[in-house]
């Protein structure tokens, strides 16, 4: 119940920043606290992946204050979120031997991230007269939010 309860969690991280649950879960697994060896998801543990998937989130983190960068809403930003929240609520499950669980709540976990993010990042916006502040602080969320549950999953 509880591992169901973080891929939920790990799911809305998802809807906050697409590939930092993923990033951090790459780095947990390679560094042995998730033990994905023996299922679909053991490429997370390759001494590459954290690499990329680092690489990627950082460049999201970048690429989120821009101007020009489309809301999460429109359906490829959404759908992008449902996709690595099913895949970071999967490789959470996959631990204790159940994938599609993961998979199912990761997504319902995205979906509700997405929406509630969107409507938490306006509304500091408008508090701060700037949207700046409400991406960083959005940003830690995300980032402290994904290691404490990793943390509480191993």
């Amino acid at each position: 119940m509880m591992i169901d309860i973080l891929a939920l969690l790990i799911g809305v991280i998802a809807g906050l920043r697409a590939m930092t649950p993923v990033a951090v879960l790459s780095c947990a697994a390679r560094m042995g606290w998730l033990p994905l060896q023996g299922t679909p998801l053991a490429f997370m543990g390759y001494a590459i992946t954290p690499w990329l998937l680092v690489l990627a989130a950082l460049g999201e983190l970048v690429n989120d204050k821009l101007p020009r960068t489309p809301s999460r809403m429109i359906p490829m930003q959404f759908g992008t979120r449902l996709v690595t929240g099913a895949w970071a609520g999967a490789t959470l499950t996959a631990t204790h031997g159940a994938l599609w669980p993961g998979l199912i709540i990761g997504a319902l976990g995205a979906g509700l991230g997405t929406w509630s993010g969107h409507r938490a990042r306006r509304a500091l916006a408008l508090a701060f007269h700037n949207d700046l502040p409400a991406a960083l602080l959005e940003d830690a969320v995300a980032i402290v939010g994904a290691v404490l549950i990793v943390l509480a999953s191993a």
